[in-house]
């Protein structure tokens, strides 16, 4: 049967999905069974269209690339337009929506409003919004499983990286006992840098240059970013109720030449790692700058990559490694959950 979707957002991820959809559809379907149509776009912006027979994506994309506006969007016969992320939600046919707006990681506000509305409205949310997830995953976990409807959100650790679907489908069975990764890839590639001998000020600026940090990249170099995603693979992998403000975090500000060259003098790099330990019946959970023996599978993770190591009570240690960020690849990473959602395992 064919999913029909609601795009709310339709910037960088948004558009990286429906070029996906519009441009695999036949592999998809012949590979997969997999089949979906875009009912409707609601962007704050760029404008909103509905029809309940399915849109034109590829009119969609062409209009918000030349112009950054859908109201050029080609009228006919059952087409609504201005309807508002919430009208949408509740009033579109869509089956699953696909949540990518602009998320305050602080609250996980409009997100967890438009989480909350979707599963009391029977309809499926996959999204690759980290605030939601890092701030209430009890509670909307929790609501999806009353409301029988499912809750996807693979992108908001590793992108299309299978951070999450990886260790609980394939490492189902073991008791995984910590999980250490490098989770920022902005910090890693500023630490890359600064082992070639560029200055941290001067490893940021290069990394803001090439858009891998923000023009505040306070969220990034102090750990915010990657307490977020910890705390997320606690909650789903570890099954442990751990919240934001339970987990220590320092960044990487500190980090000098100096710190780089007594690294390498002692056969070890440094990363700035997030961990998850189980201690007892309770997980800790850390962010900090830490000094890796080159031997350890993180340490060969360079640039912008990202990476997570699984220890597994049975299948040892188990590292993966991949993009952590990207309009493609996170596009790709709700692609996962839709697809995941078409098989009933999610």
């Amino acid at each position: 049967m064919t999913q029909k979707l609601a795009l709310l957002g339709f910037g960088v991820v948004g558009q990286g999905l429906a070029e996906i959809i519009l441009n695999k559809a036949e592999s998809l379907r012949n590979e997969t069974g997999f089949e979906a149509k875009v009912v409707a776009i609601s962007d704050f912006i760029k404008g909103s269209i509905y029809h309940p027979e399915g849109l034109d994506i590829k009119t969609a994309l062409k209009l918000v690339k030349e112009t950054g506006k859908l109201d050029d969007y080609p009228e006919s016969p059952g087409l609504i337009r201005g309807w508002d992320a919430l009208t949408t939600i509740r009033e579109s046919n869509a089956d699953t929506i696909l949540e990518a707006t602009f998320t305050d990681v602080k609250t996980g506000q409009p997100a967890i409003d438009h989480c909350k509305a979707a599963f009391e409205n029977g309809k499926n949310v996959v999204m690759s919004n980290k605030g939601p997830v890092a701030l209430a995953y009890q509670e909307l976990a929790q609501l999806a499983k009353e409301n029988n409807v499912r809750w996807g959100f693979e992108g908001t650790v590793m992108s299309g990286t299978p951070a999450l679907r990886m260790p609980l489908t394939c490492l189902a069975g073991n008791e995984v006992t910590e999980i250490r990764g490098i989770l920022n890839g902005t910090t890693n590639y500023i630490l890359t840098k600064m082992e070639e001998g560029l200055a941290y000020e001067d490893a940021l600026a290069e990394a803001q240059s090439l858009g891998y940090a923000e023009a505040d990249p306070t969220s990034d170099v102090e750990g915010y970013d990657a307490r977020y995603k910890i705390v997320i693979l606690s909650n789903t992998v570890m099954n442990a109720p751990l919240k934001v403000d339970d987990v220590d975090c320092k960044g990487i500000t500190a980090i000098t030449l100096e710190d780089i060259e007594k690294a390498k003098a002692e056969g070890k790099k440094w990363k700035l790692l997030a961990r998850a330990r189980k201690e007892g019946d309770r997980v800790i959970a850390t962010i900090a700058p830490e000094m890796v023996e080159i031997t350890d599978p993180l340490a060969s993770i360079t640039g912008a990559t990202n990476a997570v190591t699984f220890d597994c009570d049975l299948a040892g240690p188990i590292t993966l490694a991949g993009a952590g960020a990207g309009r493609i690849e996170t596009g790709y990473s709700l692609l996962i959950d839709l697809i995941n959602i078409h098989r009933g395992q999610i």
